[in-house]
């Protein structure tokens, strides 16, 4: 039963109830939140919508400080990256680096996360300890994995050799067959207590009432995971996955550091590629399309993904 109080007339002058009062102050508020908020916007789209838009525009363009030329080109730059065979190597390469790397740091990060999520003593300490590598700045790390992986005096060299695995060091960082999956074990190290940490997250969000009657019922450890967390973990899971993958299509700086995209162009990135182009070769209307495409393979990537968690979404709505 609700009752609002009428507007009472007064003197030829409406005086609004309550009701006509609520009703004029969400405009207010979404005006103050408005002048709150574009701020922020203004600065988000100065720093991330301009430089898109410029090389947007550079894509178009025959831009070449080493050659002082700048003209209009229209489509003839993506016209030449779609024969450029250096930029397909490159292209493929990136895929697979990002579909390998971001399906082991989620692997590692989810047995860290299981093991983290345990109550043991000193669990807090083993969680800080566990993050150190993702605070490693990139480079320290990219140098750290130098050493490791040098083919005359590298650890991982000593390591094989004193288990008879091998016959001889290996020049790891100088082979066209081990110079990538050498890039790869050095990013999963770093970058799988991230991973650990978004779903360490997830797993907090899963009631304890699931876990404790499933006990009861004689549900193993591994049907409680099977059953109930990796279900209920899935959404989680495709949102780390993103972010991963959207951070590593743009590897650069380990590549870079480690071989410099060689031997052989065998560890080059579409990162690497473009910044050559661009900041060597100076070619900045070839080196701006190089982006766009990085660009636009990252937006299909996030679409890919979001359709994913999208139908995730529906099916944990359609159980519930």
């Amino acid at each position: 039963m609700t009752s609002l109080v009428k507007p009472v007339r007064s003197a030829g002058t409406l005086i609004p109830g309550p009701a006509a009062a609520r009703r004029r102050r969400p405009s207010r508020g979404v005006g103050l939140g408005i002048a709150l908020v574009a701020p922020t916007m203004a600065m988000i789209l100065a720093i991330s919508l301009y430089p898109v838009i410029s090389t947007l525009r550079l894509s178009t363009r025959n831009t070449s400080l080493a050659e002082a030329k700048d003209e209009f080109v229209g489509l003839a730059n993506y016209q030449a990256l779609l024969g450029d065979s250096q930029f397909w190597n490159a292209w493929q390469q990136t895929i697979a680096f990002t579909a390998v790397s971001s399906l082991l740091e989620t692997a590692v990060g989810m047995v860290l996360a299981l093991v983290l999520f345990e109550t043991f003593r000193g669990r807090g300490l083993i969680r800080a300890l566990v993050l150190v590598p993702w605070a490693i700045p990139t480079v320290v790390t990219s140098r750290m994995f130098g050493w490791l992986f040098d083919g005359q005096s590298g650890l991982v060299n000593y390591v094989l050799l004193k288990l008879g695995l091998i016959d001889g060091y290996i020049n790891f960082l100088g082979s066209t067959t081990w110079a990538m999956p050498a890039i790869v074990v050095a990013d999963v190290w770093k970058t799988a207590p991230f991973m650990a940490l978004l779903i360490l997250a997830g797993l907090h969000t899963i009631p304890n009432s699931l876990l404790e009657s499933a006990r009861i019922d004689g549900a193993s450890s591994w049907r409680i995971f099977t059953a109930i967390r990796l279900p209920l973990l899935l959404p989680s899971l495709l949102i780390a996955a993103l972010l991963r993958s959207l951070d590593a299509f743009r590897i650069f700086d380990l590549p870079y550091v480690l071989t410099g995209g060689g031997p052989a162009d065998s560890t080059e990135t579409l990162s690497t590629f473009a910044y050559k182009r661009l900041f060597s070769g100076l070619q900045l209307g070839y080196g701006s399309t190089i982006a766009t495409a990085m660009f636009l393979t990252e937006v299909i990537i996030a679409l890919l993904f979001g359709a994913f968690i999208i139908r995730s979404y529906r099916a944990m709505g359609d159980q519930r």
